[in-house]
């Protein structure tokens, strides 16, 4: 049986104490750590030898910390796409070519109230009642995005074709 390296017990090299030196002068110019501080961080990271020694320097600030500290996850393990499962999403009873067509020929947002959308239909029935028509540009562009790219319904099922 193998055992895991301690990851404190690590060697880091001059990259390593010349990030950690950057960032704690990152932290210093916002006033997180004072002069002293500062100094006595900066020369700890310059004297370190082992990430356990650089750990300390940063466990009372808040982000940036540098890379190498964070904890280190494997990721998860493939799997090929024909294994995945296949989501299953139900079409809406709907269609997305009603629902646009309602949309441009009668620019009130009457393609919206077909979709179930409610709200967004009354939103763009105000702006073309309070614009004097001039609102129906937004209907008819919305209505030409569902004929082009669907949409969905209130529950959120995608509309039929």
């Amino acid at each position: 049986m193998s055992q895991q390296p301690d990851p404190d017990e690590m060697r880091v090299g001059t990259a390593e104490r010349e990030e950690a030196a950057r960032l704690l002068a990152d932290h210093y110019s916002q006033g997180r750590i004072t002069p002293d501080e500062y100094e006595g961080r900066v020369l700890a990271a310059y004297e370190a030898v082992t990430l356990g020694e650089l750990r300390p320097l940063f466990q009372d600030l808040p982000a940036p910390h540098p890379k190498y500290l964070t904890p280190r996850f494997d990721p998860p393990p493939f799997v090929p796409v024909y294994q995945q499962p296949a989501a299953v999403l139900p079409y809406s009873p709907k269609s997305k070519t009603a629902a646009g067509v309602l949309q441009i020929v009668l620019p009130f947002g009457i393609g919206r109230f077909y979709t179930g959308h409610v709200g967004l239909a009354l939103g763009q029935l105000a702006v073309v009642v309070f614009t004097c028509g001039i609102g129906a540009v937004w209907p008819i562009v919305d209505g030409i995005v569902l004929l082009a790219n669907g949409g969905t319904d209130a529950q959120g099922r995608r509309l039929r074709d």
